[in-house]
């Protein structure tokens, strides 16, 4: 892989997210893997060239079952990224997470079902040995986690430092039953996207980092509440889209320039 070396900050935009840097570049990358969701986006933020990408398109026209991720991690790579944040629109299924709150997930389930999961089916892209194993016992990175809490807390954000985010397949929403099911479980979050992706970036040595924003309760946990629905979830997202720009923005102002010093770079052996 030719690394293009244009950014050094990788964002996805959820729901509602698509608006989030002025006097961009606007890039397209091509992959081994087919075709992003949508151009990449480059800007500057301090010292951090910042780029982002819609992972639904920006016309929010790609469904999170059909997502690329592949294709979209393998752009961030290429252009340069040691980190990538991943925020999304996600429902609550602990009382506690509350509508507008935010969840800085430390834990996944994967649920889905049929995604492409791995970078490791085409060997003859790395150097090094084809078969990698990269541990997600602590997928999301340590350090990112602690700052964007702690940034949160300076922003007045509700937030939760931990949680576990189970991902399903989409792009229906849970069955009552299913829903209690996942609560039982202790489980703090669902969503449609946290998976592969966050993996995906783990794979390619880069930092991940999920920013849930918690848009309603799930179906099983609040009885006497309608049914989720898409325009309530993008209600609250778009209340609370300021918030979230200005959590990202004082972030990666506050992110040291230079090469990420967690272990996220070398999850695996493989070289560029």
């Amino acid at each position: 892989m030719e690394i293009l070396h244009k950014a050094d900050i990788g964002v996805f935009g959820g729901s509602g997210f698509y608006s989030f840097l002025s006097d961009i570049e606007e890039v397209k990358i091509d992959t081994p893997f087919g075709q992003t969701s949508d151009s990449v986006f480059i800007g500057t933020i301090g010292n951090h060239k910042v780029a982002f990408m819609p992972r639904h398109g920006r016309n929010h026209s790609i469904a999170p079952h059909q997502v690329n991720y592949r294709a979209n991690v393998w752009a961030m790579k290429r252009l340069g990224c040691t980190r990538v944040f991943s925020p999304c629109a996600a429902g609550s299924l602990q009382k506690e997470n509350k509508p507008g709150d935010f969840v800085i997930c430390d834990q996944f389930v994967d649920w889905t079902d049929g995604r492409k999961n791995t970078f490791f089916e085409k060997p003859f892209l790395f150097e090094g040995p084809c078969v990698q194993h990269p541990s997600p016992a602590e997928t999301y990175c340590p350090q990112l986690r602690k700052l964007a809490a702690e940034t949160a807390r300076e922003l007045c954000i509700p937030v939760h430092e931990t949680g576990t985010v189970v991902v399903i397949n989409g792009p229906r929403y849970s069955t009552k039953a299913e829903s209690a099911f996942f609560t039982r479980q202790g489980w703090g979050v669902i969503g449609m996207t946290s998976f592969p992706e966050n993996y995906l970036v783990k794979e390619l040595n880069m930092c991940p980092l999920n920013i849930s924003l918690i848009t309603d309760y799930d179906a099983g946990l609040v009885g006497d509440l309608p049914p989720v629905s898409h325009e309530a979830v993008l209600k609250v997202f778009n209340n609370n889209i300021e918030k979230l720009k200005a959590l990202l923005f004082r972030m990666i102002e506050k992110i040291p320039a230079g090469e990420p010093i967690c272990s996220c770079s070398h999850s695996t052996e493989i070289k560029f």
